[in-house]
């Protein structure tokens, strides 16, 4: 690389007065400024009677403010080529936007008026409502996704995280606009609030708007509506008239904060995070028996999950959900190679650092580390904590954390009750 794009990121970080965070990191060479307002506030901080209201809150915040329509909204940001949208979590929420370097007033005025002045509006909420509703609908039948939500209701029940972001038909028909409302005025506080820029961008000049546009008076942060979960043990069959069975494996891993964190990403290359894993090569590549067959992992503050899933035909189930079995246990037993641990390190670090240049991707991580450990987590540093793994704390994490007692299993299609024993009796 020549030397005149070597260069190394500039971060900063301040808290306003009113408790807000900025944080910010500089790219020179970059045309684009993505910026994102995270408010700590996801599906898991909801009381069991607003189940739903952080995504309907997202969805209302763009339906119009003292300052502009829900048209204006996008407008502005569409007029000179950006981007705007928002996304809720199961721990936070974020709207965002990105445009060329010198609109990042414009997104920081935008976004700020959504975040801070949203009006809520009877009709809206009514409108919106019935567009939520859609969207649940609609995520029934995107089968493969829907099982990760069905998962979660089985894996934590009476705990929060068990809570579809969505919500449920039910839970939207009994908010509130008035109870919405009044729960975003309560959580969308300065206290809660991150803003992360990264591009090229001037620091100092993202503090001054976020002190123009951030209005809210400093009060005191609610605690979360969280508890640490137990996941329960399950097997589950969840019947659907399809052409696929849809398998969901669950293990307990690392959390955001767990000192094997950096182990569960190999972890997770080495057994499906991509096309060489082992679950992708000898599932699809040699056998041919399914499509779409990967691991993901899920952490979060004070736990995670690694998750394999697999589509494939009922003809082919039973000895699908055997070779994932298979490659677990082997990984189990005989760890990983010198050889293999050298080979997803570099695929690991790579994709690290590919990411780096992405000014999204940047300040989404700039927002969640502030979020999760409150300090700057540079690039160098992940890719220094990737090259400490060894095959050793590998092997550590996966006797911490692989344990079957604890695992869940769920089929979602049209699979015979013998195929389902089959499955189920080889995870118990």
């Amino acid at each position: 690389m020549s030397k005149a794009f070597e260069y190394e990121p500039k971060f900063n970080k301040t808290v306003l007065s009113n408790g807000t965070r900025v944080v910010t990191e500089h790219h020179p060479y970059s045309r684009a400024t993505s910026v994102g307002l995270y408010v700590d506030l996801g599906s898991r901080d909801e009381p069991a009677h607003l189940n739903g209201a952080a995504h309907f809150i997202e969805h209302l915040a763009f339906k119009g403010t003292n300052k502009r329509s829900a048209y204006e909204i996008v407008k502005e940001i569409e007029a000179v080529g950006g981007d705007l949208n928002a996304y809720t979590a199961r721990e936070y929420t974020c709207f965002h936007a990105c445009t060329l370097k010198e609109h990042v007033g414009l997104s920081m005025d935008v976004l700020s008026d959504l975040v801070s002045d949203a009006l809520f509006l009877d009709e809206e909420f009514q409108k919106e409502r019935q567009v939520i509703m859609q969207e649940i609908l609609m995520s029934a039948d995107e089968l493969e996704e829907y099982i990760f939500d069905l998962y979660f209701e089985k894996a934590y029940p009476g705990n929060s995280l068990s809570n579809p972001i969505l919500g449920t038909e039910a839970s939207l028909n009994s908010i509130s606009r008035d109870d919405l409302f009044q729960f975003y005025k309560n959580r969308y506080k300065a206290e809660h609030l991150v803003v992360s820029v990264a591009g090229a961008v001037d620091h100092e000049q993202v503090v001054k708007l976020a002190e123009q546009n951030l209005l809210f008076n400093s009060e005191q942060k609610i605690m979360e509506n969280r508890t640490s979960p137990d996941m329960d043990v399950f097997q589950q069959y969840y019947k659907k008239d399809t052409e696929q069975v849809h398998y969901l494996l669950g293990l307990p891993s690392s959390s955001f904060k767990s000192k094997n964190r950096f182990d569960s990403y190999i972890v997770n290359a080495f057994l499906g995070g991509g096309m060489t894993s082992q679950l992708y090569q000898k599932i699809r590549e040699e056998k041919a028996l399914a499509y779409s067959v990967y691991s993901y992992l899920q952490s979060f503050t004070d736990s995670g999950l690694m998750m394999f899933y697999v589509g494939t035909s009922e003809e082919h189930i039973a000895e699908v959900s055997e070779m994932v079995l298979q490659e677990i246990k082997l990984i189990q037993k005989t760890g990983i190679s010198a050889d293999q641990l050298d080979f997803y390190k570099r695929q690991v670090k790579g994709q690290i650092m590919l990411g780096a240049d992405d000014v999204e991707n940047r300040m989404n991580s700039l927002a969640v580390n502030e979020m999760v450990f409150g300090e700057y987590r540079p690039v160098d540093f992940v890719v220094n904590e990737i090259e400490k793994v060894t095959a050793q704390s590998v092997q550590e994490f996966i006797e911490g954390h692989f344990d079957f007692s604890k695992a869940g299993c769920l089929l979602l299609g049209k699979c015979e009750p013998s195929l389902q024993e089959q499955v189920f009796s080889k995870v118990r």
